[in-house]
């Protein structure tokens, strides 16, 4: 089976490119993120001014036109062929303890605003020491919990809204 990729350009045009198509694309890299291609004879300056690898959106300027693009892999086309949409979950406002431990540290407290990685506690388990971090962008609502408070697995430790 050929490797698939469909590209979103600045959210409106749609691309579908084979995995041959990309590698016989004459490019040369200049730097970690500037490159030169030759595409139909015609040679084309590109650079990535911005990158987020988990969201598969990447910021491109080709030229002196900058475009956003969000590349959807083989994983993403047969999801969105069953139907289904890893977009469409829902947003976890709960921040449980994955298992049972000892808080060490608490970061975050009440009113606090934190975007997707902040970490937000230090909970030690099994001699390991395991930071929660916010799974997306939010305001804590309310922290149950306190530095020196042992916890369970599945306890409420954080409320976000």
């Amino acid at each position: 089976m050929e490797k698939k990729y469909k590209v979103k350009v600045n959210g409106a045009y749609e691309y579908q490119f084979s995995i041959d198509d990309i590698t016989s694309l004459d490019q040369q890299e200049l730097s970690g993120s500037k490159f030169h291609v030759l595409k139909e004879h015609k040679s084309n300056k590109a650079e990535v001014l911005c990158a987020d690898f988990n969201k598969k959106r990447y910021t491109v300027r080709i030229n002196s036109n900058i475009y956003e693009v969000d590349i959807a892999n083989e994983l993403d086309l047969l999801i969105e062929e069953m139907g289904l949409s890893l977009g469409s979950a829902q947003a976890v406002n709960d921040i449980k303890a994955p298992m049972p431990g000892l808080i060490l540290d608490v970061m975050a407290k009440e009113g606090d605003e934190v975007k997707a990685g902040d970490y937000l506690l230090v909970l030690e388990a099994m001699k390991m020491e395991n930071t929660l971090s916010a799974p997306g962008d939010g305001i804590i609502k309310s922290v149950h919990v306190e530095k020196g408070q042992t916890v369970d697995k599945n306890q409420l430790l954080i409320e976000l809204e």
